[in-house]
């Protein structure tokens, strides 16, 4: 029987990723630098896979 792992629980949490954002936009003035841009896209994707855990999380339970 094969077992597999279960997907790692997010290192950060959904507040934490969620201040980072305001602290970005608050840092740049509303106008991203392409820079800003690229933490912006990971700063998505990592709070993407954080309410995606969280949902998965949820469902468990039900």
């Amino acid at each position: 029987m094969h077992t597999y792992p279960s997907p790692a629980a997010p290192a950060r949490s959904l507040a934490e990723v969620n201040a980072d954002i305001r602290a970005l936009w608050r840092r740049s003035g509303g106008h991203l630098s392409p820079e800003g841009h690229r933490e912006y896209e990971r700063l998505l994707t990592e709070w993407s896979v954080v309410i995606r855990a969280e949902q998965d999380g949820a469902e468990q339970y039900r």
